[in-house]
């Protein structure tokens, strides 16, 4: 398979295989992916599977031509891209090995020699010349083994990215790349969110035209896509709306209000009602739908006095991948001294921004006319922002004025093409006879000039839950010259505008009734058409956002100026009077030097 002109793909595809690591079911086998670099010299990137020494030394034999390669880069040590170094030097004694450090000291583990005749020792940010081709090397420690580095080809604009944007499966299976994907990342990498977020930071700063994993297929269109998903997937944010429901029934009981809820759920608006029997399921198509969707909801019974075995499993696989950002419901059953509650919510106790509902579901046996309407208030509970978005919703809810204050907003519009939104800190309740909302805008924004054209706007009031994703669309790129909502399908209110599905907890359709010229910036004072309250969720204040949301500067070390609203660092002795942030687009006036 050629890749590029220079790059070919000398793997191999796995179908005797049933469990990956294990663990993980593979019906459609999986793939050991290496490549060929040829140039003045040629590079080898990793090795595969034991099983299949032949097969791969056969694919190199063929893809080199006669030539003898120069380098094996060793990217990651685990032995299913490790297992055959030694064949490989075997074959090629005059190669150089590439590798990290830390992987020399695996290779002495795994094969009694550390090959330090042969080691060429890389670290973050050193460079390897093939002719034409440089090879650049990032460090990425824990994505998912300590060892890993990746490697960008600034010739081919290719990004080696180690186990990186892998999924299950063999090549020559046609399946959908985000079901196995998402499975295989939170399986194997969903620990690490952290150490991926830093990963991805350093690939936004290279062009990157194709993604040549060791798993699954080579990325070539529509990288925004699969880079967007793994953003996601790292920042713990919310993939998909919708509600999972995880179960484990004895004799039939909790089993039957897990069918009663999701009938309730549905029938209340909830988009996806997802519903797993842990007993029986895929556990690591569970632990894939609870990092996936929005909420979840946990049902077990009473069990030696703690919870039944399988949602034991089932969170202990959450926790130890550090679930976070959920709303979270439970449901327990016990005849005599119920108790699953209060341990489920014991073992997720130390997990970050869990939301429980108030309504706590007790089934004593079977259900009754006391949990039957435990389980309407849990879905009444979970399905409210669901309500409030739909036709049903109360349009008139004037208490969404309630959370205006110092806070920020999404002002969506449209300019007759495309929706557009934006950031701002400045609305307020300027009367309420009648009511009426004053925006303030710069007139620099696109956005200000649509709806000095229109005359209609949403506010969008964002609530603590919102993540910095939200900020980095809304607030550091331009409606002109990009679809912010190209990658959701967005809900939309009386007035035709949109408003936003999630990470809010009202929103108000505005019409402007006056414009007030304020030199820099235009204020629309505005009367209010419709209005709704999603959710419960507090206002996301400015402070709020600066202490718990925006991402902390890495300015150890570093000397210059950094920027208050996104945080992106200056370096240098001074800064230029004129300076824009190139992420935010803020002047000098928001920027403080690093002390």
């Amino acid at each position: 398979m050629k890749i590029t002109k220079d790059i070919k793909y000398v793997g191999v595809n796995d179908h005797e295989i049933d469990l990956f690591e294990g663990q993980y079911i593979v019906e459609n086998g999986m793939a050991y992916n290496s490549y060929v670099v040829l140039d003045e010299k040629i590079a080898v990137f990793d090795t595969v599977d034991a099983r299949f020494t032949h097969e791969w030394l056969d694919n190199i034999q063929n893809a080199v031509d006669g030539r003898q390669p120069d380098y094996l880069i060793v990217q990651h040590m685990e032995p299913d891209h490790s297992a055959n170094i030694m064949n490989f030097v075997k074959a090629y004694p005059e190669a150089k090995i590439v590798a990290s450090a830390k992987a020399f000291t695996m290779m002495a583990q795994f094969f009694g020699t550390d090959f330090s005749d042969k080691a060429v020792i890389i670290a973050e940010g050193d460079t390897l010349s093939l002719g034409k081709h440089t090879l650049n090397f990032f460090a990425a420690p824990m994505v998912h083994w300590p060892e890993v580095m990746v490697t960008y080809d600034s010739y081919d604009k290719v990004l080696f990215s180690a186990d990186g944007f892998g999924k299950f499966g063999a090549l020559d299976v046609d399946e959908d790349w985000a079901c196995e994907a998402r499975r295989y990342y939170f399986g194997i990498v969903g620990k690490y969110g952290a150490q991926v977020q830093n990963l991805l930071k350093k690939a936004a700063g290279l062009e990157i035209e194709k993604i040549c994993p060791l798993h699954g297929p080579i990325l070539t269109e529509n990288l925004g896509y699969y880079i967007g998903l793994y953003n996601t997937w790292s920042s713990y944010a919310v993939e998909t709306e919708g509600i999972v429901i995880a179960y484990t029934s004895v004799y039939g009981n909790t089993k039957k209000a897990v069918e009663k809820l999701a009938e309730m759920l549905k029938a209340k608006g909830c988009p996806k009602v997802v519903i797993n029997d842990l007993a029986r399921c895929d556990m690591a198509e569970a632990v894939e739908d609870a990092f996936r969707y929005s909420k979840i909801v946990l049902a077990t019974t009473t069990y030696n006095a703690e919870i039944f075995p399988f949602m034991r499993t089932f969170i202990e696989h959450l926790t130890e991948r550090n679930f976070q950002n959920r709303v979270v419901g439970l449901i327990e059953n016990g005849t005599w001294a119920p108790l699953a509650a209060k341990a489920m919510k014991g073992m997720l106790e130390n997990s970050k921004n869990l939301t429980f509902t108030d309504t706590t579901v007790q089934i004593k046996s079977a259900l009754n006319e006391d949990s039957n309407a435990q389980l309407e208030a849990l879905a009444e509970e979970l399905c409210r922002d669901y309500i409030a978005q739909g036709e049903t919703a109360n349009k008139n809810d004037l208490s969404a004025l309630f959370n205006i204050g110092y806070g920020l907003y999404v002002v969506t519009s449209n300019d007759g093409k495309k929706d557009n939104g934006l950031i701002v800190n400045t609305v307020t309740q300027v009367t309420n006879t009648p009511n009426r909302i004053a925006v303030t805008i710069n007139k620099e924004n696109y956005s200000h000039h649509v709806i000095k054209q229109t005359g209609v706007m949403n506010i969008n009031c964002l609530s603590t839950d919102a993540p910095f994703s939200v900020f980095e669309t809304f607030g550091f790129k331009s409606g002109r010259n990009t679809d912010k909502f190209a990658d959701c399908t967005p809900l939309r209110s009386d007035n035709g505008l949109v408003f936003l599905p999630r990470y809010i907890n009202s929103f108000m359709s505005l019409k402007v009734e006056q414009y007030v010229d304020l030199d820099t910036h235009g204020m629309f004072i505005c009367s209010i058409t419709e209005s709704r309250v999603i959710s419960q969720t507090e206002t996301m204040t400015y402070t709020y956002y600066q202490n718990n949301v925006k991402p902390k500067p890495e300015t150890e070390g570093k000397k210059g100026y950094v920027c208050k609203i996104c945080g992106y660092v200056y370096e240098g002795d001074e800064l230029p009077d004129d300076f824009i942030c190139p992420l935010c687009k803020h002047g000098v006036a928001d920027f403080e030097p690093i002390e």
